[in-house]
């Protein structure tokens, strides 16, 4: 994937603030702008703001991965999930591209070593979890679904595939995230329907 990079004296905003990381995060947010899937680049952001909501402190790595998670989708030629057999490969497919494409985005801001592998590691086990870091980064994503791209996913997809996945995704959840969960209130009638239903069903 190419991408232009951004001046080395570009702005570094508040949650990226070593240069390297401020351009990484540019080039980041510059092919999610291009996404052919209408919620991408906001999911990052909101993925973004619920990390650092259930943990403030949250490193670079853990910050630059929560923006750049989905960034396979925003290729033309993305994955298609009917391309696969069955869900859990697709996504697991989705995240091992991801990692490699944004470990290229992170190496081309100069981004050190053992940052970018560490971010890499993150979006590879972004979908599945397995340690307290990524499963921190999959709570985050996932909590971002229901908050950001509920909408739009109902309207594209219909009631059925909606409620799919959101039981999908609410498995997901911790815990703790699912005390999070209760706080997502969409604005439409039917999905506040779907989010209780949802929670009523699982827990």
């Amino acid at each position: 994937m190419t991408v232009t990079s951004p001046d080395r004296g570009a702005h570094m905003d508040t949650v990226f603030t070593e240069a390297s990381h401020a351009r990484a995060a540019a080039l980041i947010r510059e092919v999610l702008a291009r996404s052919p899937v209408e919620e991408d680049a906001g999911h990052a952001e909101n993925t973004l703001h619920w990390l650092l909501r259930m943990e403030p402190s949250a490193d670079a790595a853990l910050r630059m991965a929560a923006l750049g998670h989905d960034i396979e989708r925003a290729r033309e030629d993305r994955l298609q999930r009917h391309s696969f057999e069955d869900y859990d490969t697709f996504k697991a497919q989705h995240a091992e591209l991801g990692a490699q494409i944004a470990d290229e985005l992170l190496q081309s801001a100069g981004v050190e070593a053992e940052v970018r592998q560490e971010v890499a590691r993150l979006i590879r086990r972004h979908e599945v979890g397995g340690d307290p870091r990524s499963d921190l980064l999959k709570d985050a994503d996932s909590l971002s679904y229901f908050d950001h791209n509920l909408p739009l996913y109902y309207r594209r997809e219909g009631w059925d595939e909606t409620l799919r996945r959101a039981r999908w995704g609410y498995q997901r959840l911790s815990p703790r995230a699912r005390e999070y969960y209760r706080e997502i209130t969409p604005d439409c009638a039917q999905l506040k329907q779907l989010l209780a239903e949802v929670a009523a069903q699982l827990e």
